[in-house]
């Protein structure tokens, strides 16, 4: 739109504008304010939600991406869960090659019996290796999962792009096959956890029931939609036209009560998939009405950047990130004096 510019008159004269009545500029302004309002062909930022969720179902051309039953199971451990409901399930997205994470997570913070008095289930969510790696990644993987028994694994390709795919596949496999566990957490294979912590502090097994709607982690209130097209974290305007975002968790670890993984794979029926897993998690639970949950004031326990290792400083830490296997073997060793010398 052409901008509003002075037009000077005849050298050493005022400029024109001056000499308009007040009565024009009134007119001129109200003018512009119509036609604003009502013809410009553009849509005002942001959109209210209801702009661009759809009324109902996403059509299958936009939703199939993301819809687990576009999906077949290679590696499944349906029965995990049977048993004895867990209270606590913790769902780790990883790459098929990272076996070294696997195995460290598997040695500290992923111990299924490291709080004997609560069982804790432990799963390794993975798509299908990059293609140059093929059949011979594949069949490691398969030996991994003969050994462990703690590997789930779809035919979707396993790129940082299908990341928001993994993220609902793993709720979509705890609706179907942990319905009666209590709590699950999403987190990423380079975390330091605080699984003690959290489990008695936050959560608390001697509770009556577990809590309904809960969602915690790093609650970013203030994402703003990122235009530019060389950053990792671009988000094109035809998949998401408004500026902000609403308040959604980090990917890179969040707690949930079990009866959000059903709402969240029916909410997102309704959305229309975005290339951010975290942001799009958050959308269905604006869709939902649910507001991640806060546990501070000043300070929060939930870290997604690097924190400095200190012995006691991170007994009250929940999660913090940068933590390579090596790093966190021996980190993990040293916490166990915590409760000793702190």
């Amino acid at each position: 739109m052409k901008q509003w510019r002075r037009v000077r008159g005849v050298a050493g004269t005022m400029p024109r504008w001056r000499h308009c009545s007040l009565g024009r500029v009134l007119l001129g302004v109200a003018t512009l304010s119509l036609f604003l309002h009502f013809l410009w062909p553009f849509p005002k930022d942001p959109l209210p939600s209801h702009a661009w969720h759809l009324p109902g179902p996403v059509p299958t051309a936009l939703y199939g991406e993301m819809s687990p039953s576009a999906y077949k199971y290679v590696i499944n451990e349906p029965t995990k869960c049977q048993e004895v409901p867990p209270f606590l399930v913790l769902m780790i997205p990883v790459a098929p090659q990272d076996r070294a994470a696997r195995d460290a997570i598997r040695k500290t913070w992923g111990y299924e019996r490291l709080l004997p008095e609560v069982k804790i289930v432990r799963l390794f969510y993975l798509g299908l290796p990059p293609a140059e790696q093929g059949m011979s990644l594949q069949h490691e993987v398969g030996r991994e999962s003969a050994e462990h028994g703690d590997i789930i694994q779809k035919d979707f390709w396993d790129t940082y792009a299908n990341l928001a795919i993994k993220t609902m596949m793993i709720m979509d496999w705890l609706a179907t096959y942990c319905p009666r566990a209590s709590y699950a957490m999403k987190i990423d294979s380079d975390m330091f956890l605080n699984v003690e912590l959290l489990v008695k502090k936050y959560l608390n097994p001697q509770a009556s029931s577990p809590k309904k709607n809960y969602i915690a982690g790093v609650v970013i209130g203030d994402g703003m939609a990122n235009r530019n097209r060389d950053s990792k974290w671009y988000m094109p305007p035809e998949a998401y036209p408004e500026r902000a975002y609403p308040p959604y968790l980090s990917g890179s670890g969040y707690v949930f009560s079990m009866d959000l993984a059903p709402k969240i794979s029916l909410a997102s029926q309704s959305i229309r998939p975005v290339p951010l897993e975290d942001v799009y998690v958050g959308l269905c639970l604006r869709k939902l009405g649910v507001k991640p949950t806060r546990h501070y004031v000043w300070w929060s326990p939930f870290h997604n950047h690097g924190v400095r290792y200190e012995r006691c400083r991170f007994v009250t830490l929940l999660t913090a990130t940068g933590f390579p296997p090596d790093k966190l073997v021996r980190v993990w060793h040293d916490f166990q004096l915590a409760k000793f010398t702190c």
